[in-house]
């Protein structure tokens, strides 16, 4: 269940974004990855723990950075980094003891990267040659 809602709502923020307009912007989905990637340290947070607050805090800044690099230079590296953020959620609970973090989250987390890293994979290869959109390096 946690992989299709996971899914689901991926594809569903990407379309309602396409649909009204957020994602002309290149910004968007660098956003959305900074957003994604800060989660870890709200259920560190709100687990209490100290530890696996220090431990999320340099994963965020590695995913912000890219972001950031992708936003400057060329968004495929947020794919990449979308995808990598989701091989991250695979093995999380093994790393990093975050007692914040429901049991369910790498699952659904893992199913939203994959299923937000398509999307923009696919509006990417559309908007090659497209006018009216953004998102060509600056």
């Amino acid at each position: 269940m946690e992989y299709l809602v996971g899914v689901l709502l991926a594809l569903g923020v990407g379309v309602f974004a396409t649909l009204v307009g957020l994602d002309r912007e290149r910004g968007f989905y660098p956003v959305v990855l900074i957003v994604i990637a800060s989660y870890y340290l709200l259920f560190a947070v709100m687990g209490g723990s100290h530890r696996a607050l220090f431990a999320e805090a340099p994963i965020l800044c590695a995913f912000a950075a890219v972001a950031v690099l992708g936003f400057k230079r060329n968004l495929w590296l947020v794919v990449a980094a979308l995808v990598g953020h989701g091989m991250l959620d695979l093995v999380h609970p093994h790393l990093i003891a975050n007692p914040g973090a429901p049991v369910w989250w790498p699952m659904f987390c893992l199913a939203y990267d994959l299923a937000a890293a398509g999307y923009l994979a696919v509006r990417l290869m559309r908007a090659r040659g497209a006018s009216g959109l953004s998102w060509s390096p600056k």
